[in-house]
């Protein structure tokens, strides 16, 4: 009895979960006219038309969004890894007097709203001269967070101590250490941390909308929802739309699935 109560909750909650990208689905395949006289819950007539993703493709912007998201998340993700990766070292390998107030300091920047800061952060970035360029969504993706420093301080915990001695005694400098011991052993750490990062940027739309207003810099959530603002009355366009931005970082997750639980779970086990 408690089984079956399991199975039919589980049952329940998939079909909560699928049921909104199954109306996406089925009326991204379908005309303006068939989608107005056919139930919405019905299937198309034909997956193989696909009027609505080339007449989204041709309209919107999102080759251009794709290119724009594509060259921030590279730089971002260079800086990122290079800061998070330099950051964990210091603080798993050395002990000083600030190393727990630098920890608490980035465990406390994690319960502060974000809200609060903009006004702060959109005035320097503005002073900075990065307002409406790529670098200004760069910039605020570099910094590393309190779960990418956790996730590597556990990795760092596993290495001994004894590689990084016997280099030291070989003459190698702390950043020869950093570069050719510790940067390789963190390679899973890192996979985990690119994955989550990847999907954490393409998937913001607030930054880029505040920071990068201008059309030509739009990144592909900026652009479904001036698409969405212009075809509002299309649904059958704004589901090709979303479909359209969705592919990738569905593609992206159920490929690289394995390594973001694998690289959570073994963090936490070390």
């Amino acid at each position: 009895m408690i089984r079956s109560l399991k199975y039919i909750s589980l049952l329940i909650a998939a079909v909560c979960i699928l049921f909104p990208p199954y109306i996406v689905i089925v009326a991204a395949f379908k005309s303006p006219t068939e989608f107005a006289l056919s139930d919405a819950y019905a299937l198309p007539s034909s997956f193989l038309n696909f009027d609505n993703f080339v007449m989204v493709l041709e309209k919107g912007r999102f080759l251009l969004s794709y290119f724009n998201i594509s060259y921030i998340i590279v730089l971002s993700l260079a800086g990122n890894i290079l800061l998070g990766t330099m950051v964990a070292y210091a603080l798993g390998r050395f002990q000083f007097k600030l190393r727990s107030a630098i920890l608490g300091a980035y465990a406390g920047a994690l319960i502060i709203p974000g809200i609060t800061t903009q006004v702060a952060t959109f005035g320097i970035i503005k002073n900075l001269g990065l307002f409406n360029t790529h670098y200004s969504i760069i910039l605020l993706s570099l910094g590393a967070d309190v779960i990418q420093i956790y996730i590597y301080l556990q990795f760092i915990k596993n290495i001994p101590y004894e590689l990084d001695e016997s280099a030291y005694l070989e003459g190698a400098s702390l950043f020869r250490i950093y570069r050719s011991i510790i940067v390789p052993l963190l390679t899973p750490a890192t996979a985990t941390v690119l994955i989550l990062k990847t999907i954490s940027i393409y998937n913001d739309l607030y930054s880029p909308y505040l920071y990068m207003p201008a059309q030509k810099l739009g990144v592909v959530t900026t652009e479904l929802m001036r698409f969405s603002n212009s075809y509002g009355s299309s649904w059958t366009l704004q589901s090709a739309a979303i479909i359209l931005v969705a592919i990738p970082m569905v593609i992206f997750y159920l490929v690289l699935q394995k390594y973001i639980f694998s690289g959570i779970v073994n963090g936490a086990v070390k």
